[in-house]
């Protein structure tokens, strides 16, 4: 059996043990924060955000993160749980558009033994995916490739879901 090993993210998941300990759950407080931009909120949504990953597989990586600090889908709000599932079809929407992706990675990681680098707070990820797209940068030269700066796909994004919805609400009868 083959194994890729990825050593950063062990230094991701140690940085984040220390940050909780100190600062409290890392999606609490960009959520309280009103600078959306220092925290790649790309979009609030009724009872979830759309966060740009911080440590991303790929550009345009998604995190849907409720409002509810909770650690389990069991004990998420039946709302929330809904809107997660329903903004999952909107951003595969808005990426193809936006980033052409050949295929995506949908999936939540519950609990550290399931791989969570963030186990306190529930959240999806929506990673982009093209052929190819694992090399041997991250695994040799312990080096993501991103091809965009963070900023500039938030700003994308946020401009093609706003159209979308703009254009959706046009649509509907009243």
């Amino acid at each position: 059996m083959d194994r890729l090993w990825s050593p950063w993210r062990s230094q991701y998941i140690q940085s984040i043990d220390t940050v909780e300990e100190e600062e409290g759950c890392v999606f609490c407080k960009a959520l309280r924060s009103c600078d959306d931009d220092a925290h790649y909120i790309v979009k609030r949504h009724t009872h979830c955000a759309t966060f740009l990953n911080l440590y991303p597989y790929n550009s345009g990586h998604l995190l849907i993160v409720p409002y509810d600090h909770t650690d389990s889908l069991l004990t998420l709000d039946a709302l929330a749980y809904g809107e997660m599932m329903d903004l999952v079809r909107v951003w595969i929407r808005i990426l193809g558009d936006v980033m052409r992706p050949q295929g995506f990675n949908i999936g939540t990681n519950l609990g550290r033994a399931a791989g969570a680098g963030i186990d306190h707070h529930v959240h999806l990820h929506i990673v982009p995916r093209w052929s190819g797209d694992v090399n041997f940068m991250p695994v040799i030269g312990d080096t993501k490739i991103i091809s965009e700066s963070m900023s500039d796909t938030m700003h994308r994004l946020r401009e093609r879901y706003d159209a979308v919805m703009e254009r959706s609400t046009a649509a509907k009868p009243e």
